[in-house]
């Protein structure tokens, strides 16, 4: 046992983190524990004992503030209860609720011993020494120069063999709805050499898929590597350069923004196995009114003749979107408009919400502000609409064999759980060593959210490790092309 080891098994204490929000809070929530585990640091699942607490927040939903405030008001008697016990919990409020309301929080909640948004947290080890040193409000909300990911360590632990990487934060575009140009700032990219290094030892932990993040992420502009004859990358060029990691067989990315999708980002998914055919592109609504007043900065028919293209680059692509109902102005003519976009453009699937004001937003001080009851009649259609072309992209995989990426047990002996190419959950029979394989699997049947599959005769069924190559043994290498 090393020195470092024996100091962390004297000094071991809980740490609880709850999470609310994006992939990208998910993500911040795992550097954070990688950052404290050297502290002594251990994760709980509860609060309840727990030395320290972390609320990484999101201000994107409706009530996010209070619901901050509620979850705090409950971690308030559990700190007492230890304090009273002789020990002591330590409080922080992490991510945009921090960032955008970091100095009310420290006047509202008094138990809160850290607030910092998302641009500091790479500092916690240092926030939590100093709180430790002197009495007082720690609060960091500040947007800084400085990269944060530059003074965060590439040695960060993952379970399983899936990983989100962050590339970019922040964004520039000012929809009137949004808050993350004020929560997340402007829109920063790594550099290619600091993302590749972290994916590199994912890579060596067994990890095979990664998810590239970003608030806009296909606005991904970092320094490019030495020697490449360029002096930034693009995310087409990003995806084919993090494609040539072996041991990575595949790449994902999300979310990304309309105005950012380029001619060398579409032809990639055309031209890289490793880049499934799924995409996430957003378009919130398809009128043109209502997205101008959102501040878009496109067209509904940019928006469709954009699909048109990623299309022609790969056919079979699986397409995901956002909308919002009930945006301030918005008539019952605007709605049928976003309506027939959604009917032409064909998704998979899709996330969809009523407009909620956000404050310090331009949306929240509009005219025109719709009903509650107009917004859940709007909201119902529009969900019914997309539950059924989601209902009809999957079935429509019955009978096809998809590469599986198998991930984890599933909920009765013998089942595995998977990923598709199109981000479908999977299940089927399927022995253990298979865990972290992807395997053909023949779709036999849709169900409410999932797939279920079988094995396609023969495969991995020896106690060895079955192994298939990408881009070998399945329709059309890592999806299916028609």
């Amino acid at each position: 046992m090393t020195r470092d080891s024996e100091t962390s098994l004297k000094t071991r204490k809980k740490l609880h983190i709850q999470t609310w929000g994006c992939q990208m809070n998910v993500y911040d929530s795992q550097r954070m524990e990688g950052l404290l585990r050297p502290l002594g640091y251990e994760v709980s699942d509860s609060p309840e004992g727990a030395d320290l607490v972390i609320l990484n927040t999101c201000h994107i939903r409706e009530k996010a503030a209070e619901k901050v405030y509620s979850a705090l008001g409950r971690l308030k008697k559990m700190k007492d209860a230890k304090e009273q016990q002789g020990g002591q919990m330590r409080i922080a409020v992490a991510g945009c609720v921090a960032q955008a309301e970091g100095a009310e929080i420290t006047a509202r909640a008094p138990q809160v011993d850290l607030v910092f948004g998302p641009q500091s947290y790479h500092k916690l080890p240092e926030m939590i020494a100093l709180a430790a040193r002197q009495k007082g409000d720690i609060l960091e909300t500040e947007f800084e120069v400085e990269d944060k990911f530059d003074v965060l360590a590439k040695d960060r632990k993952v379970e399983g063999y899936s990983a989100f990487v962050t590339i970019q934060e922040g964004c520039d575009k000012f929809c009137t709805f949004c808050v993350v140009p004020y929560t997340r700032g402007a829109e920063v990219s790594r550099s290619v050499d600091s993302i590749t290094g972290e994916i590199r030892a994912l890579v060596a932990q067994g990890v095979r898929e990664v998810t590239l993040l970003g608030q806009n992420v296909n606005a991904y502009h970092g320094q490019s590597p030495a020697g490449s004859g360029s002096e930034t990358f693009g995310l087409g060029a990003l995806l084919r350069h993090l494609a040539k990691i072996d041991g990575l067989d595949r790449l994902r990315f999300t979310t990304s923004h309309p105005r950012d999708m380029d001619e060398d980002l579409i032809s990639a998914f055309g031209e890289e196995e490793k880049l499934m055919p799924y995409l996430h592109l957003p378009v919130q609504s398809g009128s043109d009114k209502i997205l101008k007043a959102m501040n878009r900065g496109h067209k509904a028919e940019d928006y469709l003749r954009l699909i048109e293209k990623i299309r022609a680059a790969r056919s079979d692509i699986a397409l995901s979107g956002d909308f919002i109902v009930g945006f301030p102005g918005e008539t019952q003519a605007d709605f049928e408009e976003t309506m027939a976009l959604i009917r032409e453009s064909q998704y998979a699937s899709a996330f969809s919400f009523k407009y909620s004001r956000r404050p310090g937003t331009p949306g929240a001080v509009m005219a025109k502000q719709v009903a509650e009851d107009e917004k859940d009649a709007r909201l119902q259609a529009l969900q019914g609409l997309l539950e059924e072309q989601k209902h009809a992209f999957n079935a429509g995989c019955v009978g096809k064999v998809l590469p599986v990426l198998l991930e984890s047990k599933g909920r009765i002996d013998g089942q595995l759980n998977g990923r598709s190419p199109y981000l479908q959950g999977v299940h089927l029979a399927a022995k253990d060593h298979l865990l972290g394989q992807i395997v053909p699997v023949r779709i036999l049947a849709t169900k409410t959210n999932s797939l279920t599959g079988q094995l396609v005769s023969g495969y991995g069924q020896s106690d060895g490790v079955g192994h298939t190559e990408v881009g070998q043994g399945f329709e059309g290498g890592q999806g299916v092309r028609s």
